[in-house]
């Protein structure tokens, strides 16, 4: 699990594509400090497992599965581009932003941007299907960041607004994406479980507690 506090913007160094996968390689000095083989580090969002550490170099290797590479943008990645890090979060750990899986439900793009004295206001547009999710003063991840949404509109497209913080725009990539860029997105876990929870009750009958039979603990 993740919190949604990059702990550093990391470099990718190689993505080698091998088939329907590809292994990843990032630099990130903050985020291998402590790394082995199998922790977990969200790469812009998306959790991936630690398959190599090369500590001397501050950067790690994952492999990316085609079923992250069809819902994320990591697919795009080059060699150069800055990516958002942040390692899972320890159990008794502090939740500095909001749960955060680093499982991406899908990608949208940035419409707009408007700076203003103290932050910038960006509007993203989002796939339809998961605009039931996001509402007013909800929680969002993008790109791995945990953001608190501003407004949410439905026409003409599906959209939400955040607004970015100083601290966001130094240690985040957000602070340079501009219009028509591509962002990971993750809705809220808990409005996910909730519908298919609501889904469920109302499309099927409550289950039933089995009988107990007359001779259930009867002695021989």
């Amino acid at each position: 699990m993740f919190t949604g506090i990059v702990e550093e913007r990391g470099e990718v160094v190689d993505l080698v594509r091998l088939g329907d996968s590809a292994r990843l390689t990032v630099r990130g000095p903050v985020v291998t400090s402590d790394a082995r083989h199998g922790d977990s580090i969200a790469v812009d969002g998306c959790c991936l497992t630690v398959v190599e550490v090369e500590p001397g170099e501050g950067r790690f290797t994952a492999d990316v599965m085609a079923e992250s590479l069809s819902r994320t943008s990591l697919g795009a990645l080059a060699p150069g581009h800055l990516v958002n890090l942040e390692r899972s979060v320890p159990a008794g750990g502090r939740l500095g932003g909001h749960i955060v899986q680093g499982h991406v439900d899908g990608t949208g793009h940035i419409l707009s941007r408007r700076p203003t004295p103290r932050w910038d206001l960006v509007e993203i547009a989002l796939p339809p299907p998961l605009a039931r999710y996001v509402a007013e003063k909800g929680s969002v991840a993008v790109d791995g960041v945990s953001l608190t949404v501003v407004e949410v509109r439905d026409l003409p497209e599906p959209a939400f607004t955040v607004a970015l913080i100083p601290t966001t725009l130094d240690v985040t990539t957000l602070g340079g994406k501009q219009p028509g860029a591509a962002v990971n997105l993750e809705v809220d876990v808990i409005a996910k479980y909730v519908e298919r929870l609501t889904v469920t009750s109302t499309a099927e009958p409550a289950a039933q507690p089995a009988e107990r039979s007359h001779t259930q603990g009867a002695h021989a």
